[in-house]
C-alpha cells in the first residue's frame, strides 16, 4: 500500500464510549473560520482564522544532542496542538526524530551486546574498550519510528486526543492513485477529530526524484520534512504551515554573524536579499530548503510561519502565539505593504533622531515653535479630522464617555497646546549637552557628566490626540527619536497631527525622527522590539498600562497604571477651601488620571455643617457617592458600599471614607493609593508638613486641587505622562525625564598604571564649578551651520 496507517491501539476513554466525538462538536462552536482556501493570509492578525494547520517539527526541535528525544519540548508542543484541536481546528503534525530515537536505541543495544560478549570471551569482568559502529540511517529509522509514535500517542492521550501514524515516500505523492488514497485517508482522520502524525518512511525512502518543483512547478520532491510539510499542506489545502526549527526565523544572513537581522515578514520577491548559511546540525535540510518549501506552499495557497521551537522561554506557547497573530518568527506573505515595516520605521527614526540631537538648541526650538504655529493655523483641518473620529466613536458605541471626552479636540485645547509648546521651546535651550558635573580627576585629566537623549521612545496612547503634539515636542526638545502608536479611534486626528509634526521637522531635515505606526501592529508585538526601542511610555487606561508592563520584555516602561488620587479633609480645614478643592479635583475633568477618586474625611467632621455642604455640593455636581466600610458604619441609609478602595472611577463617581487622624489618612493612602497625587486640606501648618513629608507619592499637595499634577501647569510646557516609579523620572515627566547622562573624560595619554602605587601620578578628584548654561563643546560643523 502507498503508506502505512497505524491508528493508536488504545483510544482515550472519552472517545471509546461514543461513536460521536464530543470534543469536536463542542469545539466547533467556539471559533468561526470564514476564509476559503486559496487566499493566503495577508496579515498576521488573520492567522486566528486558520482552521486547518500543519505543524512541522524539525530534527533540532524533536531531538536532544543529536541522539534521543527532547521530551519536555515535545510535551509542550503536544499540549498546544491538542488545545488548538479542541478549539475546533484540524491539526496535522509532520515530525522528524525517528532516526535520532532509533540511533539512541541501537547504540544502547549494541553497547549492551558488546559488553556481554566481551565479558564471556575474556572470562573476566574486565571489559576492553568498546567502539560503536557507524549506524546506517535507514536502520535507525526502522528502530525508532515505533517508539516515536508510541510516545506521541501517550502524550496526546493525556488530552483525550487520538492520533494516527502515516509514513510516506516521494512515490506516494507522484503516483496519482496513491496520492488520492493518501488524501482520502487524511481527510477521514480529520473528520474523526484525529491528529495525523506524518513522517517520511526513512527505512525505505529512495533518493529524491530530480524535478523542477522548487522553481514553481506543480509538484514538489520530498527531499526532507520541510518539502514534505509544504507538499502535504498544499495537498490538504491547509490554511497555515508552522515550521519549527532551532532558529528564531529567517535572517537576512546566517544567524550569529554581525548585523544579522531577523526578518519579520518575507515576500516572494525578497529572495535575492538573503545570504544563507550551512545546513542544520541535525537535519538534512537548511534554511534555504525551508524558504524554498515555504514559498512553494505560499504559492499553493497556504500561509507559512518559520519560528523557533527550541527556545525554553517560548516553546510552551510558540504555536498558540503564532495562531493568535503575535509577532513570532518569520511570516511569509504574498502582499507587500506600500509603506515601511515598523522595524524599518524605528531604524529611520533612530538615524534621524541622532541628527536631531546634534542640532543646536535654537534649531530644535524653531521646530517646536513652527509646530505650535501650525496647531492654530491649521486648526480647521485638525478639528475636521477630529469630528470624523468623534462621529465614528459615537455611532459605534464602543467607547465610554470618559474615552470620548479624551478624544475630543477644541479650539481652546489647540490654543493651550500651542502655548505649552512655545513654553517648551524656550526651556529646551537648556537641555541636550548640558554639563551637570565637572571634576578634575588629576592634572590635565578632566571629567564631565552631560545630559544626552535616551534614544528611541515608543509612546502608546489611547484616545487623546492632543498627546501626539505634546509628546512630539518633548522628543524634539530632548533630541529623542519617537515611535507613536495611537488608538484607531483617533486615527484621523493622529494622521493630520503627525503630518504637521513631520512638516515642522522638515525645516531642518529631520522629518523621519518621529514616526506614526499605522500598520496593523499589536501593542504586544511592539513591546518585544527590545533591540530597537529604549523606553516605552504608555498613555491610557490602567488596563493598557498593565498590559504593556507585562508585555515589555527587556524595555523599561515609564508611567503609572492607575490614578487613585486622594483628598484628605483634616479637622482643621477651611470649609470654603475644602469644598472648592474637592469640587475642582473631582468635577473639573473626571476622566483625567489626576482627578480625585477617594475623599478622606476626619471623623470629627461628620454631622457638621462642613460635611453637609460637601455632600450637597457633590450631589449638585451629579457625583455618585460610594461609601467606604468605615463611613458606611456611621450611616443608617448609606450610599452603595464601595467594592474596592483601590478603584479609579474616571467619571463623576468617588468614594468617601472616614479616618481618625492625619496619620490614619497617610496609612490609608499608602495601602490603597497608586502613588500618583494626594492632597491634604488643613489650616494647621505642622499637620500639613507632616503629611507632605510622610506621603510617598509622586505629587503631594497642601490646600490645592489634585488637578495641578500636570506638566503644563508645572511649567514643563508639556508632559509625556505622570510616572509613579521611584527611579529615573517621577511625577509629571517633561523634558528632564527624557534625558539621561553620559560621562566624558579628556586626558593627554593618561593610563591607569600612572596612578598605581609605583606610578608617577595621584588622583585629585576636585570639583570644578559648573556655570549656568554650560554646555559641552560642539563640533565646528554644527556651530557654523
Amino acid at each position: 500500500m502507498f503508506a502505512k496507517l497505524a491508528l493508536g491501539s488504545r483510544l482515550p476513554s472519552t472517545i471509546r464510549r461514543s461513536n460521536v466525538y464530543p470534543a469536536s462538536i463542542r469545539a466547533y462552536s467556539q471559533i468561526k473560520f470564514p476564509r476559503p482556501h486559496g487566499q493566503c493570509f495577508v496579515h498576521r492578525s488573520e492567522l486566528k482564522q486558520a482552521k486547518r494547520i500543519v505543524v512541522k517539527l524539525g530534527s533540532a526541535v524533536v531531538t536532544r544532542d543529536e541522539c534521543g528525544l527532547a521530551l519536555g519540548r515535545l510535551a509542550s508542543i503536544v499540549e498546544q496542538v491538542a488545545m488548538l484541536q479542541n478549539q475546533g481546528r484540524e491539526m496535522m503534525i509532520v515530525t522528524s526524530g525517528a532516526v535520532a530515537f532509533g540511533k539512541q536505541r541501537l547504540r544502547h543495544e549494541i553497547l549492551l551486546s558488546q559488553s556481554v560478549r566481551q565479558a564471556l570471551h575474556s572470562g573476566q569482568n574486565q571489559l576492553k574498550e568498546m567502539t560503536v559502529p557507524v549506524l546506517e540511517a535507514r536502520a535507525c529509522a526502522a528502530a525508532g519510528q515505533s517508539g516515536l509514535m508510541a510516545l506521541y500517542e501517550a502524550m496526546f492521550t493525556q488530552y483525550s486526543t487520538c492520533t494516527a501514524q502515516i509514513l510516506v515516500t516521494n512515490l506516494d505523492f507522484h503516483d496519482e492513485q496513491k496520492r488520492r488514497n493518501l488524501n482520502s485517508t487524511l481527510h477521514e482522520l480529520l473528520r474523526m477529530n484525529i491528529v495525523p502524525i506524518i513522517n517520511t518512511n526513512d527505512a525505505v525512502v529512495p533518493p529524491p526524484v530530480p524535478n523542477s518543483d522548487l522553481q514553481g512547478g506543480n509538484v514538489i520532491s520530498i527531499k526532507d520534512n520541510d518539502s514534505l510539510a509544504a507538499r502535504l499542506s498544499v495537498e490538504m489545502k491547509a490554511d497555515l504551515l508552522i515550521a519549527l526549527s532551532d532558529v528564531e526565523g529567517l535572517y537576512d544572513r546566517p544567524p550569529g554573524t554581525d548585523d544579522a537581522k531577523l526578518i519579520d515578514i518575507f515576500y516572494p520577491g525578497d529572495q535575492q536579499s538573503i545570504t544563507y548559511g550551512t545546513k542544520s546540525r541535525v537535519g538534512i535540510g537548511g534554511m534555504e530548503a525551508k524558504v524554498k518549501a515555504a514559498l512553494w506552499a505560499l504559492q499553493g495557497g497556504t500561509s507559512v510561519v518559520i519560528a523557533n521551537g527550541t527556545n525554553p522561554k517560548v516553546t510552551g506557547h510558540v504555536i498558540t502565539d503564532i495562531v493568535d497573530g503575535k509577532k513570532v518568527g518569520t511570516f511569509f506573505s504574498e502582499v507587500k505593504p506600500a509603506g515601511p515595516t515598523v522595524e524599518q520605521q524605528t531604524e529611520m527614526a533612530r538615524h534621524a533622531g541622532r541628527t536631531l540631537a546634534s542640532l543646536d538648541p535654537e534649531k530644535r526650538g524653531e521646530i517646536i515653535c513652527h509646530l505650535a504655529d501650525m496647531l492654530t493655523e491649521k486648526k480647521e483641518e485638525i478639528l475636521s479630522a477630529n469630528r470624523r473620529d468623534m462621529e465614528l466613536a459615537t455611532t459605534s458605541g464602543r467607547l465610554s464617555q470618559p474615552m470620548i471626552d479624551r478624544l475630543s479636540l477644541s479650539t481652546s485645547k489647540l490654543n493651550s497646546l500651542a502655548i505649552g509648546l512655545r513654553q517648551l521651546a524656550v526651556s529646551s535651550q537648556d537641555s541636550v549637552g548640558r554639563v551637570l558635573r565637572r571634576t578634575r580627576v588629576a592634572n590635565n585629566l578632566e571629567l564631565e557628566q552631560i545630559t544626552v537623549p535616551i534614544g528611541v521612545l515608543l509612546v502608546i496612547f489611547e484616545s487623546r490626540p492632543d498627546c501626539l503634539p505634546q509628546v512630539s515636542a518633548l522628543a524634539i526638545a530632548s533630541g529623542n527619536a519617537l515611535l507613536l502608536k495611537g488608538g484607531k479611534e483617533a486615527s484621523h486626528s493622529n494622521k493630520i497631527l503627525h503630518q504637521l509634526t513631520q512638516e515642522a521637522l522638515s525645516i531642518h531635515g529631520v522629518a523621519d525622527a518621529i514616526q506614526l505606526v499605522s500598520t496593523r501592529e499589536e501593542v504586544e508585538d511592539l513591546c518585544r522590539l527590545d533591540k530597537l526601542i529604549d523606553l516605552i511610555i504608555p498613555r491610557g487606561s490602567s488596563e493598557l498600562v498593565r498590559s504593556i508592563q507585562r508585555a515589555a520584555k527587556g524595555i523599561p516602561v515609564l508611567g503609572h497604571s492607575e490614578g487613585v488620587c486622594h483628598v484628605y479633609i483634616d479637622n482643621d480645614a477651611s470649609i470654603d477651601k475644602a469644598i472648592e478643592i474637592v469640587r475642582d479635583s473631582k468635577c473639573d475633568y473626571p476622566a483625567a488620571c489626576n482627578a480625585m477618586e477617594t475623599l478622606l474625611i476626619h471623623k470629627d467632621l461628620l454631622r457638621t455643617p462642613m460635611f453637609d455642604q460637601m455632600i450637597d455640593m457633590l450631589r449638585t455636581q451629579h457625583v455618585k457617592i460610594h461609601a467606604g466600610p468605615r463611613f458606611a458604619s456611621y450611616l443608617t441609609f448609606s450610599p452603595s458600599e464601595v467594592k474596592s478602595l483601590r478603584t479609579e472611577y474616571g467619571d463623576l463617581e468617588c468614594c468617601i471614607e472616614v479616618v481618625d487622624s492625619m496619620s490614619d489618612a497617610v496609612d490609608h493612602i499608602h495601602k490603597y493609593g497608586s502613588s500618583h497625587t494626594d492632597v491634604i486640606v488643613t489650616e494647621n501648618e505642622e499637620t500639613a508638613e507632616q503629611f507632605l513629608q510622610q506621603v510617598d507619592s509622586a505629587c503631594v499637595f497642601w490646600n490645592t486641587s489634585t488637578r495641578f499634577a500636570d506638566g503644563y501647569r508645572f511649567g514643563l510646557g508639556a508632559e509625556v505622562g505622570i510616572s509613579t516609579a521611584r527611579i529615573h523620572a517621577r511625577g509629571p515627566v517633561g523634558l528632564e525625564g527624557l534625558l539621561t547622562t553620559k560621562w566624558v573624560l579628556r586626558g593627554e595619554g593618561h593610563t591607569v598604571a600612572d596612578f598605581s602605587e609605583q606610578g608617577s601620578m595621584k588622583y585629585l578628584h576636585e570639583n570644578i564649578p559648573v556655570s549656568q548654561g554650560n554646555f559641552i563643546a560642539r563640533p565646528k560643523s554644527h556651530q557654523q551651520e
